[in-house]
């Protein structure tokens, strides 16, 4: 593709694409998982790898997650870059044992000496109407281990440079994946464009009157309610957070400062959320420019409901906006 020529791509085709420029620039880039390979994964994301790189490298596992993840952390001591695909991000648990006591203490364990360059990827969140384990949100326990980093991409471009950047990390990374936007909107990519560092939030809509911190699939719904907020002439500011561990809070702070009221909405459940930690941060270095209270828009505190009324679960455009009035009440 010539400089400056664009092309358009879901968020699926952006995480195939930037699957596909790692695995031409490092032979040691692998990519294990459940149904990976000849399938091309249950949401197509590592479709036709398998075709190119051979079963060496975009290898079909059984269904075993803890085995996958150990695997992995071996080959990933041994010098390659492994790729593991959790299938749905309830099916994590399994290997839950594996990620917080080896993938993310290795490092720290043999003081600096042994590396964990690899990258789990989980799709993440709810919206298309699964069943039972197949829509949860568990960032914030990943986000709670020391020794991991956590990501969520939100948009097709940031799905092909963000999966890139995390399969060149040398700390493992947890890489979150709104399910429900694989292939619901198309973005431009110039892959010639020089990409955002992978561990940065980013301001994607400006505004004056509140700040409104989102990650992961509520960055759409974040800016859908400011568009409808600024038809009855309120200004929000939207943040797609992007990293979750490290969190990258200048931007917030700057934005806040500004607002002086903050809204955070995630799918995850309200309690021990990120919210949680957001708003702590935020009234430690933000205290005296809060006008109102850091409000948050989450999951309820029950187990991930039936897919018939997960849409009265999951955070929405007039959930977001209620909380943006009371916010502007105070």
């Amino acid at each position: 593709m010539a400089t400056g020529q664009t092309q358009k791509i879901t968020l699926a085709k952006g995480l195939n694409l930037g699957l596909r420029r790692a695995m031409e620039a490092d032979p040691k880039v692998l990519i294990m998982g459940e149904d990976v390979g000849k399938l091309g994964g249950v949401f197509r994301i590592t479709d036709g790898l398998q075709k190119d790189f051979g079963e060496d490298r975009v290898i079909d596992s059984p269904l075993a997650e803890s085995g996958i993840v150990g695997t992995a952390v071996g080959l990933a001591l041994r010098g390659y870059r492994p790729v593991v695909e959790i299938q749905f991000d309830g099916f994590v648990y399994p290997a839950y044992d594996q990620i917080v006591c080896q993938v993310a203490k290795m490092h720290y364990r043999s003081h600096g000496h042994s590396k964990m360059p690899m990258v789990i990827r989980i799709p993440f969140g709810g919206g298309i109407g699964a069943v039972e384990h197949h829509s949860e949100s568990p960032e914030a326990q990943f986000a709670h281990t020391p020794g991991l980093k956590v990501v969520a991409c939100s948009n097709p471009v940031d799905g092909y440079w963000m999966i890139q950047q995390a399969i060149a990390c040398d700390d493992p990374v947890i890489f979150l994946e709104p399910k429900r936007q694989y292939h619901a909107d198309k973005a431009d990519l110039d892959e010639h464009e020089a990409p955002e560092p992978l561990f940065a939030s980013r301001v994607v809509r400006q505004g004056s009157d509140a700040t409104v911190l989102a990650y992961g699939p509520t960055v759409k719904t974040a800016l859908k309610a400011a568009e409808a907020a600024a038809d009855e002439g309120k200004s929000l500011e939207v943040i797609d957070l992007r990293t979750l561990s490290p969190l990258d809070m200048a931007p917030v702070y700057d934005s806040v400062r500004r607002t002086g009221r903050v809204v955070v909405t995630h799918e995850a459940h309200l309690n021990l959320g990120m919210g949680a930690e957001l708003a702590a941060r935020i009234s430690e270095e933000c205290f005296y420019s809060l006008e109102s209270p850091v409000l948050r828009v989450a999951g309820f505190d029950v187990p991930y409901p039936a897919s018939r009324i997960e849409e009265e679960f999951l955070p929405d455009l007039d959930r977001v906006l209620d909380a943006v009035d009371r916010a502007l009440e105070y």
